[in-house]
C-alpha cells in the first residue's frame, strides 16, 4: 500500500521543528556548561579539590547529553534529506500487521530516534517518534526499544553510568589548564612522597616575578610617552569601531555629508584661532582710530 502523503508531510514538519529545538537546547546547555566550568575553576583555585571532583560529574553528564542531542539532530537531518525514501516506503496498515522491513538507508536513524526519544525532554522529537511508529508499525517500535538496530553510540550515551576517575581527572585537568589554575601539582606523586618535599615549585614563582617586573616597565613607558597631538584639535570626537573577529583592524568610514561637516568644523576652528591669535600692524590700527573719530 502506498504511504499516506499527509503522514510524511507531518513527519517533515516535525523533523524541522525537532532540529530547531535540539539546536536551541544545545546552545542553552553549552552556556550553562561554561558557567559550571568557571565555578569548577574557582573551586580548584580555592583548594576544594574533592568538591570539584564531585560537582564535575554534572558537567560530564551535561556534555554527554549535548553529544546525544547532536547525534539525534543529525539523524533528523538525515531523515529529512531522505524524505523520498520515506514516501516510497510501505506503511503499516494496522497494529497487528507484521513488521515492515526498513530501508538500510533509514533503519539506523529510525530505530535510534524511536529508542532515544522517550529518554530526552524534547516534545517535538516525541511527536516524530509517534509518527514513525504509526508509519512502520509497533513491531518495529518494540524491536527498537529492545536495542535492535540502534546505533551503539546512542545506547552508550543513554546508559547513565557514573564517570570513572580517569575521565574526572581529565576534565579537571583541562579546566585547570584553560583557566590557569593549579590542579595536578596538588596530588602528591611517588617521588614527592619519598622526598617529603612540600615546598611549591620555585620556577612558578620566578615566572610570576618576571611577568610582574615586565608589567611595571610597560606602565612606566606608557606614563613617559608624550601625547601625539600637542596643537589645537577639532572639538568633534568620533569613536572608532571596535575590532572583531571578522575585521581585526576596522577603519572609520564617514559618508560624504558627515565628512564635509568634520572638515568644515576643523577649518572654522582654525580660522577662528588664526583671527584671535593675529597681531594687527600700525596701518590697520590707524584705520580703526580714523573710523572711531567719524
Amino acid at each position: 500500500m502506498a504511504p499516506s502523503l499527509s503522514l510524511v508531510n507531518k513527519l517533515k514538519v516535525q523533523l524541522k521543528l525537532s532540529i530547531s529545538r535540539l539546536r536551541m537546547v544545545q546552545q542553552k546547555d553549552s552556556a550553562k556548561a561554561k558557567q559550571q566550568r568557571r565555578e569548577m575553576a574557582q573551586l580548584l583555585e580555592a583548594g576544594k579539590v574533592q568538591s570539584a571532583r564531585i560537582r564535575v560529574e554534572n558537567i560530564i553528564r551535561s556534555d554527554i547529553t549535548t553529544e546525544l542531542h547532536e547525534i539525534l539532530e543529525l539523524y533528523c537531518e538525515l531523515l529529512l534529506a531522505r524524505s523520498q525514501l520515506l514516501e516510497s516506503a510501505p506503511s503499516s496498515t494496522s497494529s497487528s500487521s507484521p513488521a515492515i522491513p526498513l530501508d538500510p538507508a533509514l533503519e539506523e536513524a529510525v530505530r535510534s530516534i524511536i529508542f532515544a526519544a522517550p529518554r530526552i525532554e524534547v516534545k517535538e522529537l516525541h511527536t516524530v517518534r509517534a509518527l514513525l511508529v504509526e508509519k512502520f508499525g509497533k513491531e518495529v517500535a518494540l524491536a527498537s526499544m529492545e536495542g535492535e538496530g540502534v546505533a551503539e553510540r546512542v545506547t552508550k550515551k543513554l546508559k547513565g553510568e557514573i564517570p570513572g576517575d580517569e575521565l574526572v581527572d581529565a576534565y579537571l585537568t583541562e579546566i585547570a589548564r584553560f583557566y590557569g589554575v593549579p590542579f595536578g601539582s596538588s596530588k602528591p606523586s611517588a617521588d614527592a612522597e619519598d622526598d617529603d618535599d612540600d615546598e611549591p615549585s620555585s620556577g612558578i614563582a620566578e615566572e610570576e616575578g618576571r611577568i610582574l617586573e615586565e608589567d611595571g616597565k610597560n606602565e612606566e613607558l606608557v606614563k613617559a610617552t608624550p601625547p601625539r597631538k600637542l596643537g589645537p584639535q577639532s572639538p568633534l570626537r568620533v569613536v572608532p569601531p571596535s575590532p572583531s573577529s571578522d575585521n581585526v583592524a576596522p577603519k572609520l568610514k564617514l559618508p560624504g555629508t558627515a565628512a564635509a561637516k568634520v572638515v568644515k568644523a576643523e577649518g572654522g576652528t582654525r580660522k577662528k584661532e588664526d583671527g584671535l591669535g593675529k597681531i594687527p600692524d600700525v596701518d590697520e590700527l590707524a584705520k580703526r582710530f580714523a573710523q572711531l573719530k567719524r
